[in-house]
């Protein structure tokens, strides 16, 4: 079979070393490894952003029909990644800080950073701006669950005590 693009059901094209059969296995040799956690980490984030997915789990490895097949498995090749596989592939994305584990104490889950905490900014203060939010005071509810979809419905932000909400300035970026 000969290395190719391909695009899933949902639009994603997947890179063409998602169709070699090593790709989904972990390699002895440190460096290839390296440089296969590096594409793995590249499409797990584009893919999350693409479909705007916030959180991967081992168990997304170890069962099928979840929103992570696409790119956990290649059944065109009759490959999956295994559980270990992507293991040592969420514990690279949380060394190199483009996930966490969520909840902390634990290495099952993260929660990804296909966008940097910049961008994020950003994104929240062209839809304050957008929807003249500016210089008013909002609730992580009000931002995540806005009356009209954004960029930022559905996000998972860092909770704080109650009643404490975000106040976005006009003033400078």
């Amino acid at each position: 079979m000969s290395l190719s693009t391909h695009t899933t059901q949902s639009g994603f094209l997947l890179p063409s070393i998602h169709s070699a059969p090593p790709f989904f296995t972990q390699q002895p040799n440190l460096a290839t490894q390296s440089i296969l956690t590096e594409q793995w980490t590249r499409l797990i984030l584009a893919y999350a952003r693409y479909r705007r997915l916030f959180i991967l789990r081992i168990e997304d490895a170890e069962t099928t029909g979840n929103e992570w097949d696409e790119v956990l498995r290649n059944e065109r090749i009759n490959r999956r990644i295994l559980p270990s596989h992507l293991s040592h592939i969420l514990a690279s994305m949380v060394a190199t800080n483009v996930a966490a584990y969520e909840p902390a104490k634990q290495t099952r889950t993260v929660l990804l950073y296909w966008r940097l905490p910049e961008e994020w900014a950003e994104v929240l203060h062209n839809w304050a701006t957008s929807t003249a939010q500016l210089n008013t005071i909002l609730t992580f509810y009000d931002i995540t669950d806005p009356p009209i979809e954004s960029e930022l419905s559905g996000i998972p932000l860092i909770g704080v005590a109650d009643g404490e909400g975000v106040r976005i300035f006009a003033g400078g970026r």
